[in-house]
């Protein structure tokens, strides 16, 4: 039982789960063209801790949980670009490298690994949270009504200043030459 919450340009997203209640958090937080989702452990949909004593089992859960929770925002796997890693013991570094680089693939975030005294929960060795970054698509622009030959673009953010520069454009650009000017 997923619940949307949408206020203005921030749009709020639970998955049932009663710890988000009862703790008072959202799942994942969609503000413009940034998804925040918050830690996630080793759960099933229930929200009962798998692979008990398993770190890989717990991190491929997790792991999950946020590729739900993406898909629910708009975002896929591809688009986190930070998660921080929360273990209890890091002596089993080789699974938890493998459940997240098998999660990312090509396209591996940046991340950070802490060891933790415990978590919340006590059978749970490990919390992901990670940060995505999505573009919102461009508000369409009406299209005029017939006779109307006019066009009116929907209200948006205010233009940027200069278009952006695509890698190839910097490329050929010329080289700056001219030196800064020395004070006197």
């Amino acid at each position: 039982m997923a619940d949307e919450t949408r206020t203005n340009r921030v749009i709020r997203y639970n998955s049932g789960l009663a710890s988000e209640s009862s703790f008072g958090f959202s799942r994942a937080v969609r503000a413009g063209d940034w998804i925040l989702i918050a830690g996630c452990t080793g759960t099933d949909e229930s929200g009962t801790i798998v692979g008990i004593n398993q770190m890989y089992t717990q991190a491929r859960a997790a792991l999950d949980n946020i590729a739900r929770a993406l898909g629910q925002m708009g975002g896929s796997m591809s688009d986190v670009v930070r998660t921080r890693v929360y273990v209890t013991d890091l002596s089993d570094l080789p699974s938890i490298a493998r459940a997240h680089r098998e999660a990312f693939g090509a396209n591996p975030p940046a991340s950070t690994l802490l060891q933790i005294g415990r978590l919340a929960r006590p059978e749970a060795l490990i919390e992901i949270d990670a940060d995505a970054f999505v573009p919102e698509a461009p508000r369409a622009a009406v299209e005029p009504q017939s006779g109307d030959h006019t066009r009116s673009a929907t209200p948006s953010r205010a233009p940027s200043k200069a278009p952006a520069r695509t890698r190839a454009a910097r490329a050929k650009a010329p080289a700056r030459t001219s030196r800064p000017k020395r004070g006197r």
